[in-house]
């Protein structure tokens, strides 16, 4: 049986019976009686209207207000009688018929207040001034007013023509009339009110003609045919819906009869539902508390109970996020459950059409065609089977089956639908889990990375204030070493200090590239000819106990970075093994492709999946325990007593910026191996091929602004450039090394602007350039990685030298900058004589 057409069909009869109930109680007739009520008051209200004005007429109201409170009660009663009509198109139209007669009557009521009081005002003060002129000892005077109030009389009752017009000849008469000066002003005003009154009256009794003229039962007449129409309508209807909802309520009792039946079907199957919820709770408690440890016998007791509610012979839970996967089985004794079925289905399912639940329910497997899906299914064995998997817009991927494999097919159930709450008690515990194990790994992370940068941001402060004691170092070794003589004590002891301060220079560097946080310019670099140019390097100071061999399996490996950094990253790792090495040896350097399909971990870092190239640097030393493999990329710590700490973890935080990975495997007495994983660049761009440096040439007197806020700093690098062939010009100032830019700007060939604590000698360059445009200007700075080429270009500089200064890095800094700057004026003069 089924339920919901039944649902719908009573459904359907007690709308229908309530309707029938309340059409056959005639509830309109109050509707009815309102609308009459309504159009009684109308023609009352109407009667007592001109009732109210022709009282006002005789002079027998002194005031208007009981007119205006009729008035009011007859637009009330209009608007009555248009909300009791409701929606009735032809009810509507008399009333608006009746409601236009109503304006025109409120109208002509308007202009007979406003014309009758003006006719009361004047009646008043004609008889006023008539009687004080009856007195006077003028008989022509007396003859004439009476009259003329005779006259008036006649007008008041006849307002015809000929009325007005007698009235007319005897205002005429009276005021052609000679009369004594002190009545003259009474006769003036008798005069001027008769006017106005023969000038009223017949108005006032047009407007009362008017109004018993529009005072007419024909428009009522036809509202009340309407409402007594309808009225005797609606009765008629209401005792035939009386006899339908007789014959309803006999169709209603044997409906309830049909749906008793339905009641004893339906309560087995809530009894039923009743215990899967049963189980479904218990599950969900289970999994609550559950740990990593105990999830996965919870999982399978759970998929046990599930699959005994519909006969399933084995039942899996597979889930698949973006860098794990996990899967849990059960199958009933004696039925084999292949390891790799579950991660099939996962995928199979998608296959499946589930609907709006996302649920493939198929009680017996019957492929219709060769082509048919269900064909994967019966290969596999299975005559039955129900999966519940994610809805659609979830990123997560997994599904609950269920399969009947001995049976014939899976029992029959109604209630499919509350595996979706087995399954997301499942998935959820099994998110929770995978999201607990990887919070912790997250914050681990995190405190590592909190460390990492605290003491990143605390070892570049140092630096660059070492640095500033390393640039005196330097400077004065440049300035002594000129004076001394070449071979000498004093010139060895100055080279050995030079020595000292470039490794204490390439300390400062270190420092600095591992506090520094963004990346620097990027450019596609061919990884064997960066490791050919690395060996060079290193052939030099490598021990001549060890020996590096180079082996690569893959030709054109590029990749995407800074070429000065990945050097040192090599650089550090093939220092670190040949430090290792205490007798000779060999460090091997490999090169690998490696494609990752699945996310893979590396060391601390988790690898999308993608194409990477692999730097490996393998030594045969003497290895390291697991504890100290744990701290090796840990700032500042060393198993050497000369060593600083910063090499590994500069590697580290290098690799990183790059998007790659590094790894260690190490062993008491089985040697060392770091894995460099950097991803593969495949794009279009042109690679980066290192470049012959070009010769430093000194100066030949060119003048050089030198900007530099600290005094004695500025005398020893205005000794520099003195010593190189250049005549410096120092300021400490930036206000007064513009003015003397603006003042001659030809004077100076070229500028030098030193580092600044604070990271202000940038705008100090581009404060300089705006002052003087064509300048060519050269920044000092501790690191240049983190100043981007567009950046550098609108503060107007063209070249960079490293601070503390080198004599060789700026006499080759300054050749370049002056020979660009002369070509510029060459092809800016050819351009002008054109």
């Amino acid at each position: 049986m089924k339920v919901a057409p039944a649902t719908v069909g009573v459904s359907f009869l007690l709308v229908l019976l309530t309707w029938l109930l309340v059409s056959g109680l005639n509830l309109n007739s109050d509707h009815y009686d309102r609308q009459s009520q309504a159009l009684a008051d109308f023609t009352r209200f109407e009667r007592g209207m001109s009732r109210e004005v022709l009282t006002s007429r005789a002079g027998l109201s002194r005031n208007y207000d009981a007119l205006v409170r009729m008035v009011d009660a007859y637009d009330a009663a209009v608007t009555r009688l248009r909300e009791a009509s409701g929606s009735d198109r032809e009810e509507n139209a008399a009333i608006d018929v009746l409601a236009g007669r109503a304006r025109r009557q409120e109208e002509l009521i308007e202009q007979f207040k406003s014309q009758n009081a003006l006719l009361q005002n004047s009646f008043a003060y004609f008889g006023m001034f008539s009687a004080r002129l009856s007195w006077s000892e003028d008989k022509a005077l007396v003859a004439g007013v009476s009259a003329l109030a005779a006259s008036m009389l006649h007008l008041t009752l006849d307002t015809s023509s000929v009325a007005a017009d007698e009235v007319q000849a005897r205002l005429d008469g009276l005021a052609h009339l000679e009369v004594q000066p002190d009545e003259a002003a009474s006769i003036r005003a008798v005069i001027a009110h008769g006017q106005m009154l023969h000038d009223l009256l017949p108005a006032v009794d047009a407007i009362l003609k008017s109004l018993v003229a529009e005072a007419s039962n024909r428009e009522q007449d036809a509202v009340h045919a309407l409402i007594t129409k309808r009225q005797l309508t609606a009765r008629a209807a209401a005792r035939k819906n009386r006899l339908l909802q007789y014959l309803t309520s006999l169709l209603l009792l044997g409906g309830l009869v049909y749906f008793g039946l339905l009641l004893r079907a339906r309560a087995k199957a809530l009894c039923r539902r009743a215990a899967f919820e049963h189980v479904i709770a218990n599950i969900s408690m289970r999994f609550i508390d559950s740990r990593c440890d105990e999830l996965r016998s919870h999982v399978e007791r759970a998929l046990e109970e599930l699959a005994g509610f519909i006969g399933a012979d084995r039942a899996y839970f597979a889930w698949r996020a973006a860098t794990t996967g996990k899967v849990y089985r059960w199958s009933r004794e004696g039925v084999r459950l292949d390891e790799a079925w579950p991660e099939r289905a996962l995928d199979l399912a998608q296959r499946f059409d589930g609907g709006d639940d996302a649920i493939i329910y198929i009680p017996k497997v019957r492929p219709s065609h060769p082509d048919d899906t269900m064909n994967l299914l019966e290969e596999a064995g299975i005559r039955g089977w129900l999966c519940i998997k994610t809805l659609s817009g979830q990123q997560q991927a997994a599904v609950l089956g269920f399969e009947a494999v001995q049976a014939v097919a899976l029992s029959q159930w109604a209630e499919f639908a509350l595996f979706r709450m087995a399954f997301d008690a499942i998935r959820n515990s099994v998110a929770r889990v995978s999201l607990e194990q990887e919070r912790e790994m997250l914050q681990a992370s995190l405190q590592q990375a909190r460390r990492m940068e605290t003491i990143g941001t605390f070892a570049s402060g140092i630096a660059h204030n070492f640095n500033n004691i390393v640039g005196a170092i330097l400077g004065y070794v440049e300035m002594a070493d000129g004076g001394v003589r070449p071979g000498s004590r004093s010139a060895a002891s100055l080279a050995e200090i030079r020595r000292a301060g470039e490794r204490a220079r390439e300390l400062v560097g270190q420092i600095l590239t591992f506090g520094r946080r963004s990346r620097g310019r990027q450019k596609r670099i061919r990884i064997e000819v960066l490791v050919a140019e690395t060996t060079a390097l290193l052939a030099a100071s490598l021990p001549s106990h060890v020996k590096l061999a180079v082996s690569q399996s893959v030709e054109a490996a590029t990749v995407s970075g800074e070429p000065e950094q990945l050097q040192q990253v090599i650089l550090n790792l093939c220092n670190n093994a040949a430090q290792a090495l205490e007798e000779p040896g060999v460090i091997d350097l490999r090169i690998a492709e490696r494609e990752v399909i699945h996310p893979l971990r590396i060391g601390r870092t988790e690898l999308g999946s993608g194409r990477f190239i692999v730097i490996s640097v393998i030594d045969p030393g003497p290895g390291m325990d697991d504890a100290t493999l744990e701290q090796i990329f840990e700032p500042f710590f060393t198993t050497r007593a000369d060593g600083t700490g910063l090499g590994l973890a500069t590697v580290h935080e290098i690799i990183d910026q790059h998007g790659g990975a590094v790894a260690a495997r190490s062993a008491p007495g089985a040697g060392t191996r770091f894995d460099v994983w950097l991803p593969s660049d495949r794009s279009s761009q042109p690679v980066s091929l290192p470049q012959a440096r070009p010769l430093a040439f000194r100066g030949a007197g060119e003048t050089i602004l030198v900007l530099e806020a600290d005094r004695r700093r500025l005398l020893r690098h205005e000794e520099i450039l003195a010593a190189l062939g250049y005549e410096p010009v120092g300021f400490t100032g930036l206000a007064e090394a513009e003015a003397a830019g603006r003042a001659s700007r030809s004077r100076f060939d070229a500028a030098l602007v030193c580092h600044l604590p604070g990271g202000s000698s940038l705008d100090l360059a581009a404060s300089l350039h705006k002052a003087v445009p064509g300048l060519p200007i050269i920044l000092a700075s501790p690191s240049t990685h983190d100043l981007a080429a567009h950046v550098l270009a609108d503060s107007g500089i063209t070249g960079m030298v490293h601070h503390p200064l080198m004599s060789s890095e700026l006499a080759l800094a300054l050749s370049r900058c002056l020979a660009t700057s002369s070509a510029n004026d060459g092809l800016n003069q050819i351009a002008s004589a054109r």
